[in-house]
């Protein structure tokens, strides 16, 4: 098998906004009367923009409905975007030397214009040939939804792609679509066994993805 296009997912991988997505919702939680769970965070991961809205505003008693949470929190992380994008190390530079050998799509939980924010600030824009958020597909990760819809738009068999991800619901969402898997755990959100075993490949730093590596993986 050849590889005939990437994958990236955006929160974890290129951007680290794990951490600033949690405070958000953590402190948007507290201010509303609700109540954070230990679980919280890890079953957020993943969620489309619909589905933690819903989780905020039901399971943990945000005094808001849906519809408003998912307004208000993702006002506030394109305030904090305005004031700095998170750049995981090099990773702009780790995309675009990948995108030299293949066409490129973003599969993300985050919201289209904070796709576009990310992309923007970080002069990525045009490396990518197709985003896609989980607000366009019917269910957000662990399903394959959003990345059997970027191979999709790209054209191509989602068997003869490799996806980039980070969190546990990310991998099982991608190997779910049949692609091949490059895991790249936040050091703070480890993978679940689960998980892990569904990577081809699991590396410490998005240094490591080379093209070299993800041509092996064909």
């Amino acid at each position: 098998m050849t590889v005939d296009a990437v994958v990236f997912d955006l929160d974890g991988v290129i951007v680290d906004s794990e951490p600033v997505w949690e405070e958000v919702r953590r402190a948007y939680v507290a201010a509303h009367g609700g109540t954070w769970q230990p679980d919280t965070q890890h079953r957020l991961m993943g969620m489309s923009t619909g589905e933690w809205a819903d989780y905020l505003s039901g399971e943990l008693g945000v005094d808001r409905d849906a519809g408003q949470v998912a307004t208000e929190v993702v006002e506030e992380m394109t305030r904090r975007y305005a004031r700095h994008v998170p750049l995981i190390d090099d990773a702009d530079r780790v995309v675009r030397g990948v995108a030299e050998r293949w066409p490129l799509g973003l599969a993300s939980s985050s919201p289209t214009r904070l796709i576009a924010a990310a992309l923007a600030a970080m002069d990525l824009t045009d490396a990518f040939r197709v985003t896609l958020s989980t607000e366009e597909t019917a269910r957000g990760k662990p399903a394959p939804d959003v990345y059997l819809a970027v191979a999709d738009r790209l054209g191509v068999d989602p068997a003869r792609c490799v996806a980039v991800e980070d969190s546990s619901n990310g991998v099982r969402s991608a190997a779910a679509a049949g692609m091949r898997v490059v895991a790249i755990p936040h050091g703070s959100y480890p993978l679940d066994p689960d998980a892990e075993a569904l990577a081809a490949v699991v590396l410490s730093s998005v240094h490591d993805l080379t093209p070299d590596l993800v041509d092996g993986l064909g």
